[in-house]
């Protein structure tokens, strides 16, 4: 069975679709020693190079995983930084013949959840517009923020890159003149939070994501660390992207050792003399 290169790649956990039809384009794949074409479908047996690099077989057959990683302020979403400042990628575990994969992006003041997976296809989707996934964020402002403001920015603010609103906020408490809102949007775009906020005179002086479609932020999990998701969780996040949870195989049962062996049918057997019931007996 064959496939589209990019779709084939991403699966195994090369990266995103589209960062992987931006390599095709840049010349950087190669099947059977050829520069790869937009469009073109494998099967796996072709030899495939990234950079000269070979794709290894045994990396198609790995196991799917999904982390939960809780982003701190001051690290950026990137495998490198040109100002040497430490990236998601360092604290994260090593991968074999693939690697993690960043579904969208937190910029460095921002902290919170953030998923990374090997399934560059479950990437996709959950990057992409058509998904509607929800981002929730906690956002901590200074000062009291008039009603009509806040209608404004549910109702549709305009940006540089066109109108963007958050479809819900709910004041979340706050000490002070600090104020809390939980706010929920569906888009991607860069530091959208911040913009909206900003686009109405309103400074935000602490963002955290606490939420990236059905899978939040776990209370307790600390700042730098990582959770890895459960199979019953992935197939959540499979499902909200339209992607049907795989079949997975009935449990062999293992032999129960206190099963009594069978009888041979030429020996004979002592008769077990029945239990005498008591009142204090309870089943």
């Amino acid at each position: 069975m064959s496939e589209r290169l990019q779709k084939f790649l991403a699966r195994v956990g090369q990266g995103s679709r589209r960062q992987i039809e931006d390599w095709i384009r840049q010349g950087r794949i190669t099947i059977n020693g050829v520069p790869a074409q937009l469009g073109v479908s494998v099967n796996g047996a072709e030899r495939i190079e990234i950079d000269g690099k070979p794709v290894q077989v045994r990396a198609f057959g790995q196991k799917r995983r999904v982390l939960a990683y809780y982003k701190p302020v001051g690290e950026v979403t990137s495998r490198s930084d040109p100002e040497g400042r430490p990236t998601i990628f360092e604290k994260l575990p090593i991968l074999r013949d693939s690697r993690w994969i960043a579904v969208g992006r937190l910029d460095l003041n921002t902290q919170g959840l953030l998923l990374l997976t090997n399934d560059g296809e479950l990437a996709n989707r959950l990057m992409h517009p058509s998904s509607q996934i929800e981002r929730e964020y906690a956002v901590r402002i200074l000062g009291d923020i008039p009603l009509a403001t806040l209608q404004q920015l549910q109702e549709g603010v305009p940006l540089e890159d066109g109108v963007a609103r958050f479809d819900s906020i709910r004041e979340a408490g706050g000490e002070g003149a600090n104020h809390w809102y939980h706010v929920i949007l569906r888009e991607g775009r860069h530091r959208e939070v911040r913009r909206l906020w900003e686009s109405q005179g309103v400074a935000v002086s602490r963002l955290v994501r606490v939420r990236y479609g059905p899978i939040a932020l776990r209370r307790g999990l600390h700042v730098g660390h990582w959770d890895e998701l459960t199979e019953a969780q992935i197939d959540e996040l499979r499902k909200a992207v339209g992607i049907a949870p795989e079949p997975r195989p009935e449990p062999v049962p293992r032999p129960d050792s206190r099963t009594k062996k069978p009888v041979r049918p030429n020996s004979p057997r002592r008769a077990t003399p029945p239990r005498p019931h008591h009142s204090s007996d309870h089943r």
